[in-house]
């Protein structure tokens, strides 16, 4: 079977990241996680002080920038390193969460990062979630999935993602902050999050993981064996 570029696209904790990486895995394909780009961004930014409007220190904060991703053995997880540090936990932070949909909607950082996108998936065989993977960065990915549930039911994992990393948020900041985020994805003037025509929609509200992963597996399959 040929191999595919899938593009996951979605809300805020809709299970985007988790239900990629393990789709990934069935298929033995490459995963990036492009909210970690811009979280790694975003943490970059807060400590080193950038004026994020002032488009000189944007640009030159963004050239002393490296995000990559390895594989961590002994969990069985892939984490981000920013400039060769594991910030795979520091960029899951509300502090983070707080900023990232200002930092993503600047213009110069998601040009920045688009580019690092497309290179990455280059070769195929890949499987890349955000927030405009089937719109802007492969608008010609042979599969496109567009992830939603139901505004509670998010704003609970969250809440209980971030509790297993052992930060204690309120539920109401919680969905403050999704809705933030909300607002500044859908309505921000550099690609917007919008759900691409020619993809699959799927609501997670009242599905497991495996079941998630499973059905856009089976899609997958279907998309690589007419590729």
């Amino acid at each position: 079977m040929r191999k595919i570029i899938i593009a996951i696209d979605g809300y805020s904790a809709c299970g985007k990241s988790s239900t990629a990486k393990r789709v990934a895995a069935a298929l033995n394909y490459g995963y990036v996680d492009t909210g970690a780009m811009y979280r790694s961004v975003t943490l970059y930014f807060l400590e080193h002080y950038i004026d994020l409007t002032n488009p000189k220190s944007v640009s030159k904060a963004l050239s002393d920038i490296s995000i990559t991703f390895h594989h961590n053995e002994s969990n069985g997880q892939s984490e981000t390193f920013l400039n060769g540090l594991n910030v795979e936990d520091k960029i899951r932070e509300m502090e983070i969460s707080q900023k990232v949909s200002e930092v993503a909607a600047i213009k110069a950082v998601r040009e920045a990062m688009v580019k690092q996108q497309q290179k990455m998936g280059k070769s195929k065989g890949i499987v890349m979630d955000g927030r405009d993977i089937g719109s802007v960065v492969f608008p010609e990915a042979e599969l496109k999935i567009f992830m939603n549930a139901d505004f509670d039911v998010r704003a609970e994992r969250r809440q209980k993602e971030l509790f297993d990393k052992d930060n204690l948020v309120d539920l109401d900041e919680v969905k403050e902050n999704l809705r933030k985020r909300d607002k500044i994805d859908t309505t921000r003037e550099e690609s917007p999050l919008i759900k691409p025509k020619d993809s699959v929609e799927v609501d997670t509200t009242h599905m497991f993981l495996e079941e998630q992963v499973d059905h856009i597996v089976q899609l997958a399959t279907g998309k690589m064996m007419n590729a």
